[in-house]
Formats: C-alpha cells, sequence, structure tokens
C-alpha cells in the first residue's frame, strides 16, 4: 500500500477581495509532496507561490479546496490548532533570519521548545545538538552581532532543526547572502535532507538555488506550469 503524501493540495484556491477587486492567487492548485522530498518553489512576483507556502505552513487557509498534511485535513483548523502543527511538526527559515539580537545562538535555538513547553533540562541538550548539526559548535554564547550573515542564518537553521520537525519551510533562505554564503547553506540543506531525512520546501527566485532542490515547482498565474525532477545539485 502506497503511503500517502505527507503535504497533499487538492484543487485550491486563494482569493483576496471581492467583485471586481477580487484577486486570485491561486486558482485550483494540486499538489503533492512525499515524505523526503526537497522541493523548490520559483515564479514571478504575484505567481502565486508565497500563498501556497503561506498554506502549507499553515499560515492562512485556501478559501476553497483541501489542504491535507499527514492524511489529516486542515483547512478547516482554527488559529490554536494550525499553531500547534506549526509547533509540533514545521520548521522556519527566512531571508531575514529573524534571530533576537540580544540574545545568544544557543537561546535563540531554544525559542522553539520553550514554545513546546520542555524545561531547561531537556531542551538545553537539544538546542546544543541542533546548533552541533549546522557546524557551529564552541558559538553558543555569541549573539547574532557576533556572528556573520551566513553562521546567522545556520542559527536560524538550528532553530528550525530543534524541535524535530517534518517539514522544514524556507523563505528565500540565501537572500542576504553571498554567493559563496549562499551556497554553503543549500549544502548544509542538502546535507539535512538526505541525512535526516527532513522534508524541505523552498521559495526562491534563483536558478543556480534551485537547483539543490531534487524537486522543482513553477508557479505562474496562480497555477503550476511546472513540475519536474531535476535530481539536485551537487
Amino acid at each position: 500500500m502506497t503511503a500517502p503524501p505527507l503535504i497533499d493540495l487538492s484543487a485550491v484556491t486563494r482569493s483576496y477581495g471581492k467583485g471586481e477587486a477580487e484577486v486570485r492567487a491561486l486558482d485550483g492548485v494540486n499538489l503533492a509532496i512525499a515524505k523526503g522530498e526537497f522541493v523548490a518553489i520559483m515564479g514571478p512576483s504575484g505567481s502565486g507561490k508565497s500563498t501556497a507556502m503561506n498554506i502549507i505552513g499553515c499560515l492562512d487557509r485556501p478559501s476553497s479546496g483541501t489542504y491535507r498534511f499527514k492524511g489529516a485535513e486542515l483547512q478547516a483548523l482554527g488559529n490554536d490548532q494550525r499553531a500547534l502543527i506549526r509547533r509540533n511538526y514545521l520548521g522556519f527559515i527566512f531571508q531575514g533570519f529573524n534571530l533576537l539580537p540580544r540574545t545568544t545562538a544557543l537561546e535563540n535555538v531554544e525559542l522553539p521548545l520553550i514554545y513546546k513547553g520542555l524545561p531547561p533540562e531537556a531542551r538545553l541538550p537539544l538546542a546544543r545538538a541542533a546548533l552541533e548539526k549546522v557546524g557551529l559548535s564552541g558559538r553558543e554564547a555569541h549573539d547574532p552581532a557576533q556572528l556573520s550573515g551566513g553562521q546567522q542564518q545556520r542559527v536560524a537553521i538550528a532553530r528550525a532543526l530543534a524541535g524535530n520537525p517534518s517539514v522544514i519551510l524556507a523563505d528565500e533562505p540565501t537572500g542576504n547572502l553571498d554567493s559563496h554564503r549562499s551556497h554553503e547553506i543549500m549544502q548544509l540543506l542538502q546535507t539535512l535532507n538526505r541525512d535526516e531525512g527532513i522534508t524541505i520546501v523552498m521559495v526562491t527566485h534563483e536558478e543556480d538555488i534551485a537547483a539543490y532542490a531534487s524537486r522543482l515547482i513553477v508557479f505562474t498565474d496562480g497555477r503550476i506550469t511546472r513540475d519536474e525532477t531535476t535530481g539536485g545539485r551537487t
């Protein structure tokens, strides 16, 4: 028996406004992502890629259609229930790192574990292990101002990892980095996908960054216009 997709959007639409002012950001999108995939999502501004990411991340709801995660329908869940899905199953990485400035790397990584209600004796080993996975052992006491941009993004990745997510959602994760640091971060994400089995869904504008994923999906005018296996850059 074939396992159901980890992420499954079926005939999903998302509209904003009414009447002549209505904008259809997603227009009947069907998208299935299996456990362990590394998917890059591309498309011009206004194509629907960020809206799709927000729905997958339980930050927005479809106007119509069905969103299933691990086989369970999520579109009708309330805000508290969707927050629990984010807290227990999803990790987020952003272009701007979103680290607390006067807080150490270790304390930044602990944040999602605090939200989960873990006591210090439980969360500290998990936070240290996450920093070790991203190559930042020995930097636990550094605050963001003492770290390079690439190191700050590694802290952000460790923070996403700390809660043992099923999926990491990465929104332009290399957008604030130079090319060298960008490729270091992408190689790290590839390693986490391959060795940890973490499903990664990434939005990017850059083709060379998308090339690190094993699958490319392109949005145009709210629809998927390209979906292909790419193999992943090495």
